[in-house]
Parts: structure tokens; sequence; C-alpha cells
């Protein structure tokens, strides 16, 4: 039972969800927080939400090679559950937090779990059958929207009533619940093999992305793909804000959000098993479309029923092709660099949250609601993009295997 696949899935999965939990409620009730750590001006928080964003994503990055080089030299396993611990820590922070730039810090050290989804996305590869990896990582990688539906809408009434400290200290208890499950929970098959210079091993996981013609074209397509999404999901909690008009304003944020995730719950799976059938980078390319034809839409709403209805369309299509984006990105590897390359996975969602919320914090100072025809014109360049590395050799494995070879 413990070494099943679909266990795996349900362990990892499980994982992402309390994880998520955390990361939409920070982002979530972050606003509406802030004045409590000295920022009260309006303007002032619309630029506060949009650079607490993007300092939050960047400082993590740098990182990310080093994560998946240790990965291959020792174990995935303590790497994975490293990321859980860095959660731990930040939040930690946040609460002691009594001004904003302690606020930022701890919100900074959640970028230290960066590339944890793609190390258990290939250790969940190769135990998934094949012909099974699409609907794996669909179901996997809905439990991201999935918690955060479930995080702002039952997190809304307890800031309401008890305040963002004690949400944020039933979350450190869940953070304890993964690390323990993910320790006790199944068995890390994976031994590195690799003994050569931790440095020089990070340098080689970027190396690898670069030598790669399909990889080097897809990672800035789905940068551009998902800054706007990245954008807009900051600011919505702010929109809500704007058009609801009663008391328990955290309640309604969470309610808004939590819809958009059911949404994803729904479309998720069902989208990555006809996509299992038909081909994964058909599927992507017209979830893409699509998405640039709903994103402009929320940009016209002014009243709650209607903005919660069309973000909740919006948001399960673009979660939809955020889980695909992952499975043409495994397949545009090969067997012994996977580990390597997919702990950039989240990559071109960490870079779109520093550039769409920095772009966000000055749009939005005329009208909140213009992070949304902009998010579908940052769409369109990114279907561009996909187009282009769609056009590479399918794994570049010649120059992958070059790579492969140097370090031997």
């Amino acid at each position: 039972m413990i070494d099943s696949w679909i266990w795996l899935l349900a362990l990892f999965s499980l994982a992402s969800f309390f994880e998520t939990i955390f990361w939409g409620q920070m982002g979530a009730f972050t606003p509406g927080y802030l004045p409590h750590l000295g920022i009260t001006d309006p303007n002032d928080i619309k630029a506060w939400v949009g650079v607490i964003a993007a300092i939050a994503s960047i400082i993590g990055i740098p990182f990310l090679p080093l994560w998946g080089a240790l990965a291959d030299r020792y174990s995935r396993k303590p790497i994975i559950i490293r990321s859980y611990f860095a959660h731990l820590i930040a939040g930690t922070i946040a609460i002691l937090a009594h001004n904003v730039w302690v606020f930022v810090l701890g919100r900074s050290i959640m970028s230290f779990a960066l590339g944890n989804s793609g190390l258990m996305m290939t250790t969940l590869s190769e135990r998934a059958p094949r012909t099974r990896q699409g609907l794996a990582f669909s179901i996997m990688n809905s439990a991201s929207p999935i918690g955060a539906f479930v995080g702002p809408l039952l997190g809304g009434p307890i800031v309401d009533h008890s305040g963002f400290p004690v949400l944020l200290m039933i979350d450190m208890g869940l953070m304890l619940i993964v690390i323990v499950g993910l320790s006790l929970g199944y068995h890390d098959r994976f031994v590195g093999t690799d003994r050569g210079s931790i440095g020089r091993m990070a340098i080689d996981s970027v190396r690898i992305i670069w030598n790669s013609k399909r990889l080097r074209a897809l990672f800035p397509a789905l940068f551009m793909l998902f800054a706007g999404g990245m954008m807009a999901f900051t600011y919505v909690p702010l929109v809500v804000t704007q058009i609801y008009h009663g008391t328990d304003t955290n309640s309604a944020i969470g309610l808004v959000v939590g819809l958009g995730g059911l949404s994803t719950l729904i479309l998720g799976p069902t989208i990555g098993a006809i996509a299992d059938r038909v081909g994964h980078w058909r599927v992507l390319f017209i979830g893409a479309i699509v998405s640039i034809i709903l994103w402009p839409i929320p940009g016209f709403m002014r009243d709650m029923t209607s903005f919660t209805i069309a973000w909740a369309i919006l948001n399960g299509t673009v979660w939809s092709i955020f889980a695909l984006s992952f499975s043409v990105l495994s397949s545009s590897t090969t067997d012994e660099t996977r580990g390597r390359v997919m702990s950039f996975a989240f990559l071109p969602v960490n870079v779109g949250s520093i550039i769409g919320p920095a772009i966000g914090s000055v749009i939005t100072q005329s009208s909140l609601f213009n992070v949304f025809p902009v998010a579908a014109v940052f769409t369109a360049i990114g279907l561009g993009g996909l187009v282009l590395a769609y056009r590479q050799k399918a794994s570049e494995e010649t120059a992958i295997e070059k790579m492969s070879t140097s370090e031997a």
C-alpha cells in the first residue's frame, strides 16, 4: 500500500493541498491585514500588495538549482520536506510581525519552499503508469486550487472574528502534520549517484535547460502565460473589497476565491483526462485561447454575483491549463534529467508572481479592474511562446544526453 502510486498521489496531493491553504490565505488576507502593520492609505495598500507579492517570490528563485542538485546528490525526500519547514518558519515570523518589514521577511522565507512540487511530480512520474500521468498530474495539481478554495473560504470567518494571527497559528499546525506525514508516509526509492560538486550540479541544472531548444523556449512562454494570472490573483481580494458593501469583508473574499477553486476541482481532472486522450499540447493551446477570451470579462463586473461567477469560470480554466503545463514540461526532457528540470516546474509561476504583481502595483493606481485585460495580453504573448516551443524537437535528446555525458 505504502509503495502504491495511488497512495503516493494521495499523500502528495494532501501535502500540496495544505501548502496551498497557507499560500491562499496569506495572499487573500494580507491586503486587509496591512492596516494592522501601519499601512493605512488606500493607494499605499494597492502598491504594497504588489510589492510584497513580488519580493516574496524573488528571494527563493536563485536557490532553485540548489534544491534540484541536492536531491540528485542525496535524496529527494528530505528536500521535499524542507519546504514545509520553510513554511513553518515563515508563518511564525508573520505571526510575530508588528510592522510591514518583518511581515515581508516572513513572506519572503515562504519562497525557500520552492522546488518541492517538481520533485514530487518527478517521483510520481516514476511510479504512475505512463498512460495515467496526465490524470495523475492534474489531480495532484488540482489540489492547489482546491486548497485555494477551502483555505480562504474557511479562513475568512476566522479572520473576521478572531484575527489573521489566529488563522496563521492553525496553518502552522497543518504544516507540522504535513512534515510528519511525508516523513513516515512513503519510501523514497531514489538514491542519488552523482558525487560531483553541488555547485557544479546546480549550474548544470540550468545548463540542461539552456541546451534544450524546446525548454529554452518553453520556460519564457510559461512565464508570460502565468504572469497575468498571478497579477489578477494578487488583486482579486482588493477588487472584492471594492464591490462588496457588507461587514464581513474577509468572508466575502473567501467565498469568491473559494468558488474559483471549486470550479477547478471540477474542470482540472476532467481536462487532464481529456488531454491524456487527445494530447497535452493540443489541450494546452485550446485552454490558453479560451483564457484569453475569458480574462477581460471580470473587468466589466461591478456586483458580487456576476463577478463571482465570472471569476469562478475563469479561475477553473486558468488553473486547469496550469496543471497541463507540468505534463508538457515533463515530456520535454529525458528520464535522466527530469528530476533537475522538474525542480524548476513552478519557476514560471514564481517569475509570474514577480512580473505580474510588480506591474499590477502600477496599473491599479487608476483602477483595480485594469488587471483583467492586461492579464489577457500576457496570456496571448504566452500562447505565442508556446507555439514556438512546440515547433522545437520534442525532447532535444541529443543536447541533453551530451549534458548528461559531461556530468559522468
